[in-house]
């Protein structure tokens, strides 16, 4: 919705009045401000668009998801590095299923960016192997499914590394 910059200037601005309002002895004014300034700071850190496209994801609505990534404008200005890795890995996820190319080309972008989460890391290299796996290049496959499994430290996705390697063996 605001532009990165624009974000910490707000909240500059809102912290700059918190301290004349403490300056003023208004204590409380001054603390509801500085609470109402975090939420411009969390929002510079985790952009509200893509957080909108994860609750739609959540819901399988892939349509809605993709709708709330279409209304970033420019995402190599309007994001954060790791911002633009989870905006990729979201494209990654929608077109997974219909593109297997696309989809490739943006978990690639995905992991080059950088991706906060483990888990999110081992689940684009799930998602890649699987990709290489029906594009017949199995010792790329396999290379990503070892990678996921190692990240997978909360054994969330045991099973599913578990059907692809039985689905390798096939191979």
């Amino acid at each position: 919705m605001f532009n990165k910059i624009f974000k910490l200037i707000i909240a500059g601005l809102i912290i700059a009045f918190a301290g004349y309002q403490f300056y003023e002895g208004e204590i409380g004014n001054g603390i509801f401000l500085i609470l109402l300034s975090l939420i411009f700071i969390f929002l510079y850190f985790r952009n509200e668009m893509i957080l909108l496209a994860f609750l739609r994801m959540r819901k399988q609505d892939m349509i809605g998801t993709q709708k709330w990534l279409n209304r970033i404008s420019n995402p190599e200005k309007a994001l954060t590095t790791k911002q633009q890795g989870y905006y990729n890995y979201l494209h990654g996820i929608i077109f997974s299923q219909t593109n297997l190319t696309q989809a490739e080309k943006y978990f690639k972008k995905a992991l080059k960016l950088g991706l906060t989460m483990d888990y999110d890391v081992a689940m684009a290299k799930l998602s890649l192997a699987g990709i290489a796996m029906q594009k017949r290049r199995k010792r790329e496959a396999t290379m990503l499914l070892q990678e996921a499994k190692k990240l997978d430290k909360n054994k969330m996705l045991t099973e599913q590394i578990k059907m692809m390697q039985q689905q390798m063996k096939k191979i």
